[in-house]
């Protein structure tokens, strides 16, 4: 059933922006070559946004663009190379993008890894929490500066999306386990991934707090997309598979798996709504640890020496 927005979880990400030009905007999507982040991408394309794809693996985020481009000619669409679990990486896409000389609207941080075997990733973080918070946190931390610069030229609120999950609900004990971020012993693939995603939320409603605070024109706000068999849940296939059997109800597609995104990222009922969490399309309170204002405030300091630390290396 539709929700108070009239969107549901049965809405498309074609349906939640029906009729709206994003002529004006350009946009990041992280993860943009598969998934629901290709998704995500064509139809912030079809509404005629000029579209950033970041993406590790550069054939597949071609082919997503000629994908794009088979079906609607006039799209605008870029690639640029982005390793989220790779400091390295990061800096270098952000000055790459910059380099490019174009203003900055949306940045929808939607690329992720879920469930996967411990590892640390090249900076000597664990993966999970690495590529699904660390390193959309210092993405984002470094296009700021442009999305607060195209804000203030065009008069157009900026908007920052990141892609949450109801997992935020499944985590370690204490929420973030920042005294044991890289302890194997205590390791679970399900809880480290609920962690990361639970910081995901804690971070868009600090970032939120702090431009909130500065008078900046953009707003930051999380969203679950809801559960669909995509490339991400590679790790634990066979599992899956057989949890869709017997809730196969509550499984949406990949076109009703980028609604929620594509409605924050551009619907214009939600100017100004900033620091919230949506679920198919609407406003939905997140956990007790996702509204703590504190563990919010130590995580943004945690990652901050994480990012630093590694940068010194």
């Amino acid at each position: 059933m539709p929700g108070p927005s009239g969107f549901g979880s049965a809405s498309t990400a074609e349906q939640v922006s029906d009729g709206i030009d994003a002529t004006n905007l350009t946009a990041i999507v992280t993860g943009g070559a598969s998934g629901i982040g290709l998704e995500t991408a064509r139809v912030l394309a079809l509404r005629n946004a000029h579209v950033i794809i970041a993406a590790r693996n550069m054939e597949a985020a071609n082919e997503a663009k000629q994908f794009i481009l088979k079906d609607n000619e006039n799209a605008r669409v870029d690639v640029l190379k982005l390793d989220l679990c790779s400091m390295k990486s990061i800096r270098a896409f952000a000055n790459n993008f910059n380099a490019l000389n174009l203003p900055l609207n949306i940045l929808i941080n939607n690329a992720g890894v879920m469930f996967c075997p411990y590892q640390l990733s090249e900076d000597g973080i664990e993966m999970q929490f690495a590529t699904n918070h660390l390193g959309h946190f210092l993405l984002t931390n470094l296009l700021l500066d442009k999305m607060k610069d195209t804000a203030r030229a065009t008069g157009i609120e900026g908007r920052i999306v990141n892609l949450s999950s109801i997992a935020h609900l499944h985590t370690y004990e204490k929420g973030i386990q920042f005294d044991k971020i890289n302890d194997q012993d205590s390791y679970s693939d399900k809880k480290a991934y609920g962690q990361s995603k639970l910081a995901n939320i804690l971070h868009a409603n600090e970032l939120s707090r702090r431009l909130q605070e500065e008078g900046a024109n953009i707003t930051v706000n999380s969203v679950h997309p809801g559960l669909i068999m995509t490339n991400l849940m590679r790790h634990s296939f066979f599992l899956m598979s057989l949890l869709k059997v017997f809730t196969y109800l509550l499984w949406k597609n990949v076109p009703q798996g980028a609604a929620t995104t594509c409605y924050v990222a551009l619907h214009p009922k939600l100017k100004g709504v900033t620091g919230k969490y949506f679920l198919d399309c609407n406003e939905w309170p997140a956990s007790m640890f996702a509204t703590d204002e504190a563990l919010a405030k130590k995580l943004w300091d945690f990652s901050n020496k994480l990012v630093n630390s590694a940068q010194n290396l």
